[in-house]
């Protein structure tokens, strides 16, 4: 007689089935919805601040660092680029990096970035210029945001990044991150509704025009919570080289087609954003992915998936992509951005050494004495992040920004050659991701935008991490001493 389990269940059994960070995250979450709900009805900012803030709060202190770290990525672009705070982000990595630093152990050790001085040398240049802005909150904003928040969440990239375990977590997290924003891209640009979204932009998108892009078809580009395409097309560009990286290292069938169909969600998304620039960097970023994959299968492979993504888009959206090589191929758009970046050079010669000053709104009203022709519209920045850095802050300052993310690079390059074959995909996915957002700066505003240098530092962080190397050079002699006792 077969005896049934059904009804055998008691307190105790459920007790133990429960660990108490499980039970922590549901009576804390139920307590931040309901405090979160009392107070929402006085204020949303403040109902959405309290539950936001107690939510991080519980996933600090069951240490889930991954998971933290990627919250911050979303307080960069929704809290402060969107509704618009614009500080809470580096108070939040502030605040994450004391706790890491308090906390550490054996297990999660506390590192610091190769080459600080570098990096001190970089504040202290950018101090100066920033001091010569054209409001103390600007130049407040300008520097925290692009300049000291480059600093933190390189730090905060390599602290997290404590083995490929690790690694391959928080790739996991920020890809399915990149995948939500991209679908709620995608239902901004079929529904003309943008979820989670709020007035604040309306009268902005209403005086430009709304980015449209076809009258006759009623057809606009789409930024989401960036408000500018150009600027969502870049961060959809670095961010779905991620899921690459990750489909390659996975060896299982149902985790390589979610891999997959990320990349899809993100490349329809680019194509709503009708951004050629960004479309040109996926590109570029995509060949470095190749390059550094580690296996010739996937060299073959790879470039017949790509192939077969754009027959895809073609084929079933032959209206969107003709909008996008003819916006391509515009004129105009090209003559303003030589423009841009002569009047960024312009700048450069007229003060090489100090600059305009640093601010967000200081190229938009010093720098229109140095445009060469009249402009049908007055430049808030020259479309050069390099140009930016030098024209703003001096060539001190641009020269060493370059010499600061060479360096990254090479460094998260060195990973790549001593990691091993199932780990170099992770690795080559954070450069290939860091080299689309450098080709995009040469066109447009990426290592200066704030949610786009945000993530890019981030994953730079994660893929140089000196903790990543030891582990790799561990891997590599346990793989070693493995063959030689084959051998024998």
């Amino acid at each position: 007689m077969i005896r049934s389990n059904v009804g055998t269940w008691s307190w105790e059994t459920i007790k133990g089935k429960l660990s108490t960070p499980v039970v922590l995250l549901i009576v804390t979450s139920m307590i931040a919805l309901l405090l979160g709900g009392m107070l929402a009805r006085l204020s949303p900012v403040v109902g959405a601040f309290v539950i936001g803030a107690l939510g991080l709060a519980v996933i600090i202190v069951l240490r889930q660092d991954e998971l933290a770290v990627t919250a911050v990525m979303v307080i960069s672009l929704y809290v402060d680029w969107y509704m618009g705070p614009a500080l809470v982000t580096q108070v939040v990595t502030i605040i994450l990096l004391a706790i890491f630093f308090l906390s550490r152990t054996p297990q999660r050790p506390w590192v610091e970035p190769h080459a600080l001085w570098l990096w001190i040398l970089f504040l202290a240049v950018a101090l100066f210029p920033a001091l010569r802005g054209v409001t103390l909150p600007d130049e407040i904003y300008y520097y925290s945001s692009v300049v000291f928040s480059a600093l933190i969440m390189f730090w905060l990239g390599i602290v997290v990044a404590r083995d490929v375990a690790s690694v391959q977590r928080l790739l996991k997290l920020l890809s399915f991150y990149s995948t939500f924003v991209a679908v709620v891209t995608i239902i901004q640009a079929t529904t003309g509704t943008l979820l989670f979204g709020t007035a604040h932009y309306d009268q902005y998108l209403m005086n430009i025009g709304d980015y449209t892009i076809d009258m006759s078809a009623d057809i606009y580009r789409v930024g989401s919570f960036f408000v500018n395409p150009n600027s969502a097309g870049a961060f959809f560009a670095m961010m779905l080289l991620i899921p690459l990286g990750l489909f390659v290292k996975s060896p299982s069938i149902p985790e390589k087609v979610l891999y997959i169909g990320e990349i899809f969600i993100m490349l329809l998304a680019l194509l709503f954003t009708y951004s050629a620039n960004s479309c040109l960097s996926a590109c570029i970023g995509a060949v470095v992915f190749v390059a550094l994959v580690g296996r010739n299968s996937y060299r073959i492979l790879l470039p017949l998936i790509i192939l077969g993504f754009a027959i895809i888009m073609i084929i079933v959206f032959p209206l969107q992509t003709g909008l996008l090589l003819k916006h391509a191929q515009e004129p105009t758009e090209r003559a303003l951005r030589i423009i841009a970046w002569q009047s960024g050079i312009q700048a450069i010669r007229a003060f090489p050494l100090t600059g305009l000053g640093l601010g967000q709104h200081v190229f938009l009203e010093r720098a229109q004495p140095y445009n060469l022709i009249t402009l049908v519209k007055a430049l808030s920045h020259p479309h050069n992040s390099f140009l930016e850095l030098a024209a703003l802050g001096g060539l001190p300052l641009g020269i060493v920004f370059t010499a600061l993310l060479s360096f990254t690079l090479w460094l998260a390059y060195r990973n790549w050659i001593r990691a091993d074959i199932q780990t170099r995909p992770l690795i080559g996915g954070g450069i290939a991701s860091a080299i689309a957002l450098s080709s995009y700066s040469l066109i447009d505003a990426g290592w200066t935008l704030a949610p786009l240098l945000a993530m890019g530092w981030l994953i730079l962080g994660v893929v140089s991490s000196s903790r990543l190397r030891k582990n790799c050079n561990r891997e590599m002699l346990e793989q070693e001493k493995a063959n030689q006792f084959r051998e024998v």
